[in-house]
């Protein structure tokens, strides 16, 4: 598990673009046979990549979080990013296809991921965001589509996209992960717009779907002085409540996002209009 401590925004303008990148961007989550995770200080969210390859996979119980099981006292929002997968939650088996997501609540004890595509198909590629929980919630699975669904955007600014809500207040109940699925439309690039904080939330974007010698860039930052991290498929971006979050991408691609904090409230945002961004 590798570890980001928390940063101030006064310290971002000082950074150069190595030390942005191993602050805030997160590489090389997904490797085949393997967990690999990143936690997070700011709000204590842990990132994981599982990708099971002849044999499932579990999340273990990192030595850093100092709990018998992962679960004893975290929830966690999974989707799958890759080939079709299947979780295992004490018992229970849920089918996960390519954008489906499954809540895992807190108490969870024998959690497992596969990948069922067979011979010669891409492996499940499972991306998980866990926050501490304070209170149980059932296990839940939806498919792609089947979430709060909103349109947003317009093609004549080029960010025309379909949002899906998956765990929030309305849907997939939790304790304080927010999750859900953006997807770009055919000819938009821009996401997020007009950008905003939320001073009371971190956010993670994971880009997926984007192809291989494409990029998104990534804006973030205070809105008065942003910087920016081009981000390539697969990787994810780490978005302290202090910082803006918005990007646009040299071809269209689909985004996890999941936030853990203060409160649920997907509207409750802090607006900047693109003419103040600086």
């Amino acid at each position: 598990m590798d570890q980001r401590h928390a940063t101030h925004p006064d310290d971002v303008p000082a950074l150069g673009t190595g030390e942005l990148r191993r602050r805030f961007l997160v590489e090389g989550l997904f490797l085949d046979g393997q967990v690999r995770a990143v936690h997070s200080h700011h709000d204590r969210v842990v990132l994981a990549g599982l990708v099971p390859t002849g044999r499932p996979l579990s999340v273990p119980a990192f030595p850093e979080l100092r709990s018998e099981r992962f679960f004893d006292h975290r929830e966690a929002g999974i989707v799958n990013v890759g080939g079709p997968g299947r979780a295992r939650v004490d018992g229970a088996e849920h089918d996960l296809p390519h954008g489906a997501c499954l809540y895992v609540g807190r108490g969870a004890v024998d959690v497992e991921f596969s990948s069922v595509g067979g011979d010669g198909a891409p492996p499940a590629r499972f991306y998980l965001f866990s926050a501490p929980a304070h209170t149980t919630h059932p296990t839940t699975s939806v498919l792609p589509g089947r979430g709060t669904v909103r349109e947003l955007g317009d093609p004549l600014t080029s960010n025309r996209r379909t949002l899906n809500q998956y765990v929030h207040a309305d849907g997939i109940r939790s304790c304080q992960v927010v999750m859900g699925v953006t997807t770009l439309h055919p000819g938009s690039t821009w996401n997020t717009l007009p950008a905003h904080t939320h001073d009371r939330r971190t956010e993670v974007y994971l880009y997926f779907d984007l192809p291989a010698d494409d990029r998104v860039l990534h804006v973030m930052g205070r809105p008065e002085e942003t910087r920016h991290l081009l981000v390539a498929d697969c990787q994810a971006v780490i978005s302290p409540s202090w910082s803006v979050h918005c990007g646009a991408g040299t071809a269209a691609y689909s985004f996890v996002w999941a936030m853990a904090g203060e409160n649920q409230a997907f509207d409750d945002v802090d607006g900047v209009p693109v003419a103040d961004l600086r």
